[in-house]
């Protein structure tokens, strides 16, 4: 094996963004990022402090997302959101472009909008994920989204949010890894479901996925580990 549990643990972004997950199974959720030593939990904007609260101590980061799912939000309340969530001590967001401008050609204006929250986040020392929803983009957008967050230095560029007509496909994630600079990392985003998918976008170059079925993939870890 090339790869221990920790460096597997340490691609999950546990993923708690279902809408109709109720306070109770966010408790869960959270303690089960923390029993498995996740990367971080990426959950509801309004449950962010308590999981802050609850990771606090841990090596789990605390996160959120940002103009979540479709982008549309203004610029400014995309940063009066990210200033909440670092207020209640998040400290990686995953914001959404908006999807409407990049469709448009309007990268200046997609440009500002990135900026406003990666620089408002790095001047908190927190980190900045930038969905593309790539389900409704042609190769070229997604080009130019690459390179834009590599202008800005965007710590990830993610796929997607779990929520359009497509997740995170080996194609866009070569096309991301190839387009975006190497300080800039790749997350995948829906459809990471087992190990073998986590282990194949490891192999393109992917440090981060999100993941529901964190569970069932670190389980299936240990499994293959204790065997070795």
């Amino acid at each position: 094996m090339d790869y221990t549990y920790d460096d597997i643990a340490g691609m999950i972004d546990h993923s708690l963004l279902n809408p109709t997950l109720t306070t109770d199974a966010l408790e869960q959720g959270i303690a089960l990022a923390l029993k498995y030593r996740t990367a971080s939990v990426c959950i509801m904007p309004y449950y962010l402090k308590r999981c802050a609260q609850l990771l606090a101590g841990s090596t789990v980061h605390p996160s959120t997302v940002i103009g979540f799912p479709h982008g549309g939000h203004t610029t400014a309340v995309k940063l009066a959101e990210a200033q909440q969530a670092m207020d209640d001590g998040g400290r990686e967001l995953d914001m959404v472009v908006n999807i409407s401008k990049a469709l448009s050609g309007d990268w200046p204006y997609v440009r500002d909008d990135i900026k406003a929250v990666v620089d408002a986040a790095h001047a908190r020392d927190c980190k900045v994920k930038v969905i593309f929803e790539n389900c409704y983009l042609t190769d070229a957008q997604k080009i130019k989204l690459c390179e834009i967050c590599g202008e800005l230095n965007a710590d990830w560029v993610k796929t997607s949010t779990g929520y359009g007509t497509s997740g995170a496909t080996m194609e866009d994630l070569a096309l991301m890894r190839k387009h975006a600079p190497a300080h800039v990392q790749v997350k995948a985003a829906g459809g990471v479901r087992d190990l073998d998918k986590l282990l194949q976008v490891r192999a393109l170059g992917v440090t981060r996925a999100g993941a529901t079925a964190t569970a069932a993939i670190l389980d299936e870890c240990k499994r293959r580990l204790a065997r070795v």
